[in-house]
């Protein structure tokens, strides 16, 4: 048997492997603040994983690394329970955070770090639900994908303003993302986000004076932006829907604005495909999500389906 190597905190690793039409986990362990947990399904080479955390979110200063491992013949989706909040710095740190912290990042910034190698005839479905960052909060996330020949991914990345119910609209302090797809060793997206508001006194100084450029101001009216990248051979027919979908939108100039805007773009002449998307409210987002992404239905069955985007 393979030895296990020890886990620092925060740090998870998944791998699967099928066996006859099951797919089975050789590995699935995390360490605090992070928890992996994986339902039974009825549907054929398909495994879902929920991505956790105690206490609801994560704190600045909290580091998550998960490295997930999708071995021949394995479609994997990954899923979390309702949006990952990020709080801002409160007195007294979890200690277990601090082991394992890279050394470049700052100790007041949340980082998470996914790394995922998909097998040659596999998939992975990285589809979380969105991030929300509390007031003050600064978040880092890399989700670094590397894709053998004939491997299939569908990657989302979004995020939202905040806790609109609080009065929290884009008032974090940072959010920085990048999403990096490789295709049997050649980099075929390397997609970046960074939204990064003036310090508070700055901001409120500059908007007295008739000069805020808040990201507020750059984003609104919508609270809600979503990334999601496709490649491989089981998401050309869902691709195929949304071009043809795409090809057929007529623009037209409106007193307000469209309650959902999007569009679909080829990468690397056609190796990958990115769709952006952002709507008013996040359920906007999800519901669009959810229509526009339904042909994945027939790949990891209705049962399994039902649980995206929920």
């Amino acid at each position: 048997m393979a030895q296990i190597k020890s886990l620092h905190a925060g740090q998870g690793r998944i791998t699967c492997v099928s066996h006859g039409p099951s797919v089975v986990f050789t590995e699935l362990s995390a360490t605090y603040p992070l928890k992996l947990l994986s339902p039974k399904l009825a549907q054929d080479a398909v495994a879902i994983v929920y991505v956790l955390s105690y206490g609801g979110g994560l704190i600045n200063g909290d580091h998550v690394k998960i490295d997930v491992n999708v071995k021949d013949g394995c479609k994997l989706v990954l899923l979390s329970q309702g949006s990952t909040k990020v709080f801002r710095t409160r007195p007294g740190d979890r200690p277990s955070t601090r082991l394992g912290q890279p050394t470049h990042t700052a100790p007041n910034v949340t980082t998470y770090v996914t790394e995922a190698t998909v097998a040659p005839g596999s998939a992975l479905f990285l589809l979380p639900d969105p991030v929300t960052c509390f007031r003050a909060a600064a978040y880092s996330q890399t989700q670094r994908i590397t894709l053998s020949r004939d491997a299939s991914l569908v990657l989302l990345d979004w995020v939202t303003s905040g806790r609109k119910s609080m009065g929290e609209e884009w008032v974090f302090s940072r959010y920085h993302s990048l999403n990096e797809v490789f295709l049997e060793g050649h980099c075929i997206a390397r997609d970046i986000m960074l939204l990064e508001g003036p310090p508070q006194e700055t901001a409120e100084t500059a908007q007295s004076q008739g000069l805020s450029r808040t990201l507020q101001d750059r984003l609104k009216p919508y609270s809600c932006y979503a990334t999601v990248i496709l490649s491989g051979p089981l998401v050309q027919d869902v691709v195929a829907q949304l071009d043809k979908l795409y090809q057929s939108k007529t623009v037209f100039k409106t007193a307000s604005p469209a309650r959902m805007v999007w569009a679909l773009s080829p990468i690397s002449e056609g190796k990958g495909y990115i769709l952006r998307a952002a709507g008013l409210e996040t359920e906007d987002v999800r519901n669009w999500l959810r229509e526009s992404l339904q042909g994945f239905e027939d790949i990891v069955g209705v049962d399994t389906y039902l649980k995206l985007f929920a």
